[in-house]
């Protein structure tokens, strides 16, 4: 695969204007070759084995089979393919659970056409190219103490207040009630055996677990 001059693409995309956008683009302004594109994993998965692409460009939020549990299957149906994940979604869990389902890349779907066209180049030479966004999440994840006694959510909660942010803030952020943002501070207090939003912040960085 490595001696292939031109990579093979294809694009699997429910947004028709994306994913034809990216395909001309693709094939107007790179070396490489857009040779297929679908509109789910559903329509591609008895086609791309034979379309046999160097690189997938994958949507999470598709119709039928979404993108994350479409990973391990284009994964079993083509072990040595790359692929690049292009979501508006870029929450923690979904990052973490398409690395770990196999993708190479992973992009927010404002990335300019020239970025993911350096995307497919830096994947077939073995890179993990990622939005900037995307990777400092990564590395916050992984700068976490793993045996934090905090939930996904009181930790969410206590980074907003590392910021500054107050519990109206935090709940607007959130898309919350002020009222749980409370009773999650109440835990958070009780699990880190302080009183105060200072003594929070000052226990979670010593232990790392923001």
């Amino acid at each position: 695969m490595y001696n292939q001059p031109e990579p093979r693409i294809v694009i699997i995309e429910d947004d028709q204007t994306i994913r034809e956008g990216y395909a001309y683009l693709i094939n107007h302004t790179s070396p490489y070759t857009v040779v297929a594109t679908y509109p789910s994993f559903d329509s591609a998965r008895n086609k791309i084995v034979r379309d046999n692409p160097d690189v997938i460009i994958l949507d999470i939020q598709l119709p039928g089979t979404n993108g994350i549990d479409a990973l391990p299957v284009l994964k079993r149906l083509l072990p040595d393919v790359y692929i690049i994940m292009l979501t508006v979604y870029e929450t923690e869990k979904t990052i973490l659970d398409a690395l770990a389902n196999g993708a190479s890349g992973y992009f927010t779907k404002n990335t300019p056409t020239a970025k993911l066209i350096e995307a497919i180049r830096d994947v077939v030479q073995g890179g993990g190219p990622m939005s900037p966004d995307v990777a400092k999440t990564v590395i916050l994840s992984l700068q976490r103490n793993p045996d934090s006694p905090l939930t996904r959510r009181e930790t969410q909660i206590l980074e907003l207040m590392t910021t500054g942010k107050d519990r109206g803030q935090i709940a607007k952020e959130l898309f919350i009630e002020i009222e749980t943002v409370r009773t999650h501070t109440k835990n958070i207090y009780s699990k880190l055996n302080v009183n105060s939003k200072a003594e929070a912040i000052q226990v979670a960085k010593d232990k790392r677990l923001v």
